[in-house]
């Protein structure tokens, strides 16, 4: 399974500080050690007003891409932030994201077709989220006819079909479980992702609970998840999980990784 970075993201205090203040060291290092702990993509989030998204996000890719040689994934629904950071990329990067929202339709998608190498889409609407998998799958089916129809072929379309926190809805894990399952069945060229640690908020030992929930999802088959990867124990169950689902070859990643020291 690939992993998308998460920790270059506004909403976190350290990262919305060393935006405001241009500490690029802080935002480097957030980088580098990502790239060194496996990320296949570094996510990059500005989470500034509107009118200043822009150029703090045009900030963070060149912070970032000075600092590892890692592909990014820009992170914002703001049209004019993301075809400002797609001049500065040099590398295709995946598009976080769209949705069946229509200013997104309208918006991101068509940037995400001419410059991105992937799209994230979101199972939402302009109504929110559905809480059933059925409503969610609905809205998955319409994105897929818009990125087709935008040219986007379907193993270049990230499906998150979503995940709130456990802790105010019970249901919401096992929603998005039948959500990626079903749309898996549907829809076997694309690839799946999730924002894995929204299942755990609010809750203590969040990271019990995002390696529980990440073993269900990988079986139900996730590809691509945005987490920490500097969390090692949730690297040392993914690792395990993909060994006992026949999706690590030979085990070697496994094996790899316990040569390296990585799994004590």
């Amino acid at each position: 399974m690939k992993i998308i970075g998460e920790k270059i993201n506004g909403t976190r205090s350290q990262v919305r500080k060393a935006v405001l203040e241009r500490d690029a060291e802080t935002i480097a290092a957030l980088a580098r050690a990502q790239a060194d702990s496996g990320a296949a993509w570094i996510d990059v989030n500005a989470g500034t007003p509107a009118d200043r998204e822009p150029e703090d996000l045009v900030w963070l890719v060149r912070t970032v891409q000075a600092a590892v040689d890692v592909p990014l994934c820009l992170d914002s629904a703001n049209p004019a932030a993301l075809a400002a950071a797609l001049e500065e990329v040099r590398k295709p990067p995946l598009v976080n994201s769209i949705s069946g929202e229509r200013a997104r339709l309208e918006g991101v998608l068509p940037l995400a077709a001419r410059a991105a190498d992937g799209v994230i889409a979101l199972a939402m609407d302009d109504q929110g989220i559905p809480g059933s998998a059925e409503g969610r799958l609905a809205i998955i089916r319409r994105l897929l006819q818009a990125t087709r129809a935008a040219g986007i072929p379907d193993e270049h379309v990230y499906v998150d079909p979503l995940v709130m926190s456990v802790a105010t809805n019970s249901d919401s894990a096992r929603v998005a479980l039948a959500t990626l399952r079903a749309a898996r069945a549907e829809f076997p060229g694309v690839h799946f992702t999730s924002g894995l640690s929204n299942v755990s908020f609010g809750l203590p030992a969040r990271s019990l609970i995002n390696r529980a929930f990440l073993i269900l999802m990988l079986e139900a088959g996730l590809d691509t998840a945005i987490l920490d990867p500097l969390d090692r124990e949730l690297r040392k169950a993914l690792l395990a999980a993909e060994v006992v689902l026949g999706l690590d070859r030979h085990c070697l990643a496994y094996t790899r990784a316990f040569r390296a020291g990585l799994l004590e």
